[in-house]
C-alpha cells in the first residue's frame, strides 16, 4: 500500500519539507560515495546501535562511546539504499506539506525531530541487545503520518496497491489509511519480536514509536490561525475542500 496523492491543500511553500528532503539526499549521496570500510565506520558511529547504550562494555570494546546520544538524532538522516530513501522521501513529500502548513515551519521542524527521537527511543528500548545499526527517516515520517491522521481524518488519500504485479489505485479516508498502516506495523513488530534475536531488517518499533509520538503531540504544538489568512472556498484540490474532504460545491 503506497500513498500516491493527498487531497489536503496548503497555503505556504513547504520549505522545511523541501529542506529535510535535501539534507537526507545530500547525506545519502555522501554515504554512497564512501569506500566500504569508511561507510561501515560511519554507520556504526552515527546510526543507532541499541547495544551501544544497554551494553557499554560491548560499545567500548568496539570503539563506540556509550555516552554519546547524538545517534538518536543523526540516524534519522541516514539511509541504507536507494529504495529506502526514495520511499521515505516520497512519503514525506505526500504528507509533510499539509502538516507543515498547519503547524508552522519552526513547529513542524521541532515536531519532526521529536517524532524521530521518539522512534529512536522506542527502537532502542525494544531491541536493547541488538548490535545492528538502525537508520532512516521512517520513524520521523511515521510521526508525520500520525499527525496527518489526527489533523485530517476525513481527508482522501490515493494509494497504490500492487496485486500480482498489476497496479490498483484506491481512494480512502486518511484515518483508515493511517490506522491500517499502523496495525500492519504493530503486527510486523510483534512478528519481529518472535523472530531470531539480533536479526536485522525493518525497524518496525521505530515506526510505531514515531507514529504514537506524532499523533500525541501534534495538537499540543498546532499554531493558531490568527496571524495567517484563512482558506478560501475555492482552494481545495482534486474537487475536495482545503482539508481534503469531499467538496460540497456544485
Amino acid at each position: 500500500m503506497f500513498p500516491i496523492q493527498s487531497a489536503v491543500s496548503y497555503r505556504y511553500p513547504p520549505f522545511v519539507v523541501w529542506g529535510l528532503i535535501a539534507v537526507n539526499a545530500l547525506v545519502f549521496l555522501f554515504q554512497i560515495a564512501l569506500p566500504p570500510p569508511l561507510l561501515e565506520s560511519l554507520v556504526y558511529h552515527w546510526a543507532l546501535v541499541p547495544a551501544r547504550y544497554f551494553h557499554p562494555e560491548w560499545a567500548i570494546r568496539n570503539g563506540l562511546d556509550p555516552n554519546d546520544y547524538l545517534p538518536f538524532l543523526t540516524n534519522m538522516f541516514m539511509h541504507g539504499g536507494w529504495f529506502h530513501i526514495l520511499a521515505n522521501m516520497w512519503t514525506l513529500w505526500i504528507f509533510g506539506p499539509a502538516v507543515e502548513d498547519r503547524l508552522g515551519k519552526v513547529q513542524f521542524l521541532l515536531f519532526y525531530l521529536a517524532s524521530g527521537l521518539g522512534a529512536s527511543v522506542a527502537h532502542a528500548w525494544i531491541n536493547a541487545d541488538s548490535t545492528v545499526p538502525a537508520l532512516g527517516a521512517s520513524g520521523a515520517i511515521a510521526g508525520v503520518i500520525g499527525a496527518y491522521m489526527r489533523l485530517f481524518p476525513f481527508a482522501r488519500v490515493i494509494v497504490l496497491v500492487p496485486v500480482l504485479f498489476l497496479p490498483f489505485f484506491f481512494e480512502m479516508p486518511a484515518a483508515f489509511f493511517a490506522l491500517l498502516w499502523f496495525v500492519l506495523q504493530v503486527m510486523q513488530g510483534i512478528g519481529a519480536l518472535l523472530g531470531p534475536a539480533g536479526a536485522g531488517g525493518v525497524a518496525w518499533w521505530a515506526h510505531i514509536g514515531g507514529f504514537v509520538v506524532g499523533w500525541a503531540i501534534v495538537r499540543l504544538i498546532q499554531r493558531g490561525d490568527r496571524r495567517h489568512r484563512p482558506y478560501f472556498a475555492d482552494e481545495g484540490r482534486l474537487g475536495f475542500t482545503p482539508d481534503g474532504r469531499w467538496s460540497k460545491r456544485p
